[in-house]
């Protein structure tokens, strides 16, 4: 067999998909009822037989990205279409999706972001770009950029109220990102976004995917990131849910100390972790630790989204049932009753107290779970505090390894042993409010109502991750809860019995079983590492890259932003679909905390799980003994 074979594209291209995507979806997958044997004949008349579903489909992504390239005849390298599965999605990530995936809010970049349909105002499909009152840099660039792009500016005000936010709600937009102006030339600094209809740079998101950006020595754009944590904190107040209008009053879960202080360990840049430490003391201080707000009496801390009325990036109808029973009692239709509470016409204590628990949920990452809904602002979720107390040891171990044991924001001095008191005192109060020793396992604190919610959570593995778990606690966890939510494909987002039951007026919610979602797989894998559960880490790791490379192989290359673990399939069905599965020809993107997830698995599986892996073994055949 010939290496390499010169094809003229368009025709290949077309008797392929004539002959194999009977569904005519612009994918080969293994639901398409062709031949499965498909003849390649090169422009010198040579021919070879490509056969099954995933060389297929193999060969239709490489004739694209030729296509893609600009060009007509392509030498096509042969052994790519029998490509190992693992080093083929791998590699895919590494060369293709992390760019796919880039955007910048400059003039170069900025088009990307034109097309995106949540740009649709009421004057017509411009991008409103909202600057920082504190930013003249960015307010002038892009006010000269308004008669080149249909782009619309607006500075915002100096104090940015709930009030003020909601009335951006039907003029909604983006918010800028950092600019640099470097030899008279203004540049943005790139960010990565999750895929799909997410053009935003999301919160936690960010994180996750910088664990994947480094593994694969992107080290500039994790860098860039959190260079942006840095700008939201500095001219928004917080890390924002993600760079658009209606979240100016929302953050996400905390993760910035462990975003800078990896990729310090690659940058070894002193000065830049300097700036970036004195930012998250400020965000740590100002975000979290202001009691009434996101830090309760207890000491303990919760999500508190502020802001006003409904979130307005929800679905249409996403609602419908929470205002209906309102809606009666008002003696109007439900859009009606919607639309006038929205814009502040009707005043609905109870719809207020609801929407203050929804927004909570939003700003907690987990958007929608039945284990926050409804109450997550009187609750002291389990994994916030975790991630709290990694701020509390990062910052000490950072200001005790490369500050002297003493670092000033301010005019304060902060040592080492003053974060590690505050860790501490964080730990007791966990294992006072919200450990469980009967059941071995964390579970959300209801302070208002003074006891634990008793859901069974992953995020009860959050403390391994942080490494404020005790040796017992961790071993206690990994007995009682690791085989209530171990299922064919990882690690599920929480047990089938605390969801309960689904019906038409329970609908299923995208973050409960039996979904499972790629940061709860990698901090489990990490805490799992941390406490020395080096089997048990391997087996969920095979899992998760089980399903991925599996649905890859069968589907075209797909990576979506969720699976169904217990059927270890993409195909999910909840709310708001699954992003990452609506592509032709070939994804370019994959989905950010996806992607970042299967390389980091791969970088901790042990070797001889990857020949497994390559041959699609299912896990239950090598793991007789379910955790």
């Amino acid at each position: 067999m010939r290496e390499k074979m010169r094809l003229e594209i368009d025709n290949t291209l077309n008797r392929l998909l004539l002959q194999e995507d009977t569904d005519g979806d612009k994918k080969i997958t293994v639901e398409d009822q062709g031949p499965g044997s498909f003849e390649l004949i090169s422009t010198s008349g040579e021919k070879h037989v490509v056969s099954g579903t995933y060389s297929l489909s193999n060969l239709l992504q490489e004739l694209v990205l030729a296509r893609d390239s600009g060009v007509q005849t392509f030498d096509l390298d042969l052994s790519l279409l029998d490509e190992p599965p693992v080093t083929r999605i791998s590699r895919m990530i590494r060369e293709h999706y992390w760019s796919g995936l880039t955007r910048q809010m400059d003039a170069e970049g900025i088009e990307a972001l034109l097309s995106d349909t949540k740009n649709e105002t009421i004057e017509g499909s411009i991008l409103t770009v909202y600057v920082p009152a504190t930013d003249t840099l960015a307010y002038n660039y892009y006010k000269e950029l308004e008669g080149k792009l249909a782009l619309k500016t607006v500075r915002l005000p100096e104090d940015v109220s709930p009030e003020f936010v909601r009335s951006l709600n039907d003029q909604s937009g983006v918010l800028s990102l950092m600019l640099s102006e470097e030899n008279g030339t203004i540049h943005g600094e790139p960010f990565v976004v999750p895929g799909g209809r997410f053009n935003e740079m999301y919160g936690w998101d960010s994180y996750f995917e910088a664990i994947g950006l480094l593994l694969d020595d992107r080290v500039d754009l994790a860098r860039a990131m959190a260079n942006n944590f840095r700008y939201e904190i500095t001219h928004y107040g917080k890390i924002l849910n993600a760079n658009r209008s209606y979240y100016l009053t929302r953050t996400q879960p905390p993760f910035y100390s462990s975003l800078i202080a990896e990729v310090f360990e690659h940058s070894q840049d002193k000065e830049w972790l300097k700036d970036h430490l004195a930012t998250a003391i400020k965000e740590y201080e100002t975000v979290w630790m202001i009691e009434g707000k996101r830090l309760s009496s207890n000491g303990l801390n919760r999500y508190l989204a502020e802001g006003l009325g409904k979130p307005p990036e929800a679905e249409a109808g996403h609602f419908s049932a929470v205002f209906a029973p309102h809606a009666r009692e008002a003696d109007l239709d439900v859009e009606t009753y919607e639309t006038r509470y929205a814009a502040g016409e009707i005043e609905n204590p109870i719809l207020d107290e609801y929407f203050i628990h929804d927004r909570s949920v939003r700003e907690s990452g987990h958007d929608t779970s039945y284990r926050l809904e409804g109450i997550c602002a009187h609750l002291n979720v389990v994994e916030l505090n975790a991630f709290l107390y990694k701020y509390e040891t990062d910052f000490a171990e950072l200001i005790r390894d490369h500050f002297g044991d003493s670092f000033s924001v301010h005019g304060k001095k902060y040592s080492a042993a003053y974060w590690m008191n505050k860790a501490e005192r964080r730990r007791n109060l966990v294992d006072e409010f919200l450990w469980n020793e009967q059941s071995g396992m964390y579970f959300d604190y209801n302070f208002v109502e003074r006891q634990q919610t008793h859901f069974i959570s992953a995020t009860t593995f959050t403390p391994l991750w942080s490494g404020m778990a005790s040796k017992e606690q961790a071993q206690r966890i990994v007995q009682q809860a690791l085989p209530l939510l171990t299922e064919q494909g990882g690690v599920a987002s929480c047990t089938k019995e605390s969801r309960g039951e689904i019906s038409s007026e329970r609908p299923q919610k995208q973050w409960d079983y039996p979904n499972g979602w790629a940061p709860h797989q990698m901090m489990i894998w990490k805490g799992l590492q941390r406490y020395g559960y080096e089997q048990e880490m391997q087996e969920l790791i095979y899992r998760w890259l089980y399903m991925i490379t599996r649905n890859a192989v069968d589907y075209n290359g797909t990576i979506p932003e969720k699976y169904d673990v217990v059927s270890a399939t993409h195909k999910v069905f909840a709310e708001y679909g699954n992003v990452g599965t609506e592509f032709q020809y070939i994804t370019k993107e994959g989905f950010g905390w996806m992607n970042a997830s299967y390389q980091y698995g791969v970088s901790l599986l042990k070797p001889e799980w990857i020949k497994p892996l390559n041959q699609l073994i299912p896990p239950d055949k090598l793991f007789s003994n379910r955790l």
